[in-house]
Parts: C-alpha cells; sequence; structure tokens
C-alpha cells in the first residue's frame, strides 16, 4: 500500500512571484524546475525535506477558462482552504523575520494545545500555518474550543 506522500500541489497566479515568496522570504528551495511544454513542473521544499510543493497556475491540460477563472477568483479571495502547514522551533522568532520580510502574518503565534501556532497567507492567498510543535500535546478545553469555533480568518 502507499509508503509517503511525496508531492501536494498548490496554485499560484505567477512563477517568478511564487518563486521570490516560497524560495526568498520562506526560505525553500527549488527542487525541480521543468519545462514539459503543456506545463511547467515547478516544485519547492525545505531544505532537506523530502515532500514536494508542486507551484502550479490555474490552466493547462484539463482545465478549462472557465474553471481556471474560478480557481483565480477563488484564489485570490482566500477561499482555496490550508495550503499547508510548517514546522519551526521558534514560531515567534519566525514569524518576526516574515513579518519584517513583508509576509502577511494573519494571525499572529498563540499558544495551542499543540504547540505555538500562527498563520500566514502567500501573495495569491493561500493560507499557510507555522507550528512549533509542543513538547506534548495539550488539552483542548471548552475555552480552547469556542475560541476555535468563533475565530475566522478575514476574508480578501
Amino acid at each position: 500500500m502507499f509508503t509517503s506522500i511525496t508531492h501536494h500541489g498548490m496554485y499560484v497566479l505567477d512563477y517568478d512571484e511564487a518563486l521570490d515568496f516560497y524560495v526568498g522570504k520562506l526560505r525553500m528551495e527549488v527542487s525541480a524546475d521543468v519545462d514539459l511544454g503543456v506545463m511547467r513542473w515547478l516544485t519547492v521544499c525545505v531544505p532537506g525535506d523530502d515532500r514536494h510543493i508542486l507551484l502550479e497556475l490555474p490552466e493547462g491540460p484539463g482545465t478549462s477558462e472557465q474553471s481556471a477563472q474560478q480557481i483565480r477568483e477563488l484564489l485570490s479571495k482566500g477561499a482555496m482552504g490550508l495550503g499547508f502547514i510548517l514546522t519551526t522551533d521558534d514560531c515567534r522568532a519566525t514569524a518576526a523575520d516574515l513579518a519584517a520580510k513583508g509576509v502577511e502574518i494573519t494571525d499572529e503565534p498563540t499558544e495551542q494545545p499543540y504547540g505555538i501556532d500562527c498563520g500566514i497567507r502567500d501573495p495569491f492567498g493561500n493560507h499557510l500555518r507555522i507550528t512549533q510543535p509542543a513538547e506534548q500535546l495539550g488539552e483542548f478545553t471548552p475555552d480552547v474550543l469556542e475560541r476555535y469555533a468563533t475565530e475566522v480568518p478575514e476574508a480578501r
């Protein structure tokens, strides 16, 4: 059966802007950049990690122009859901570093039962999370669950 997830696709609207964000600001590295003729296979990863993020434009094989336009609209509104979660040894320092680079912080670093967590958004509207995992999982108390039910990220 399956042994791992190796790639995860995520829509972007411009490859150069995506590289500036994911490589320049988040310090990921390009793991593949291949012109396939009908599309560009552009992947990034955390240095040393074997999981890759495929940065793809909402166009190409199997995508009608109408569907591509709908994807672009949803993406720009921040309505595509969570892109992925990155881990760090120091969430507060990472968030401060990214904010200094102009990265949009959507949720400031906050203590959670699973660690310290914050939210960012890429230039296209994708939501990303950054987590400093707790050494031991805490309790999801009623007040924590209530906070989750009432805190909704602001739409664009």
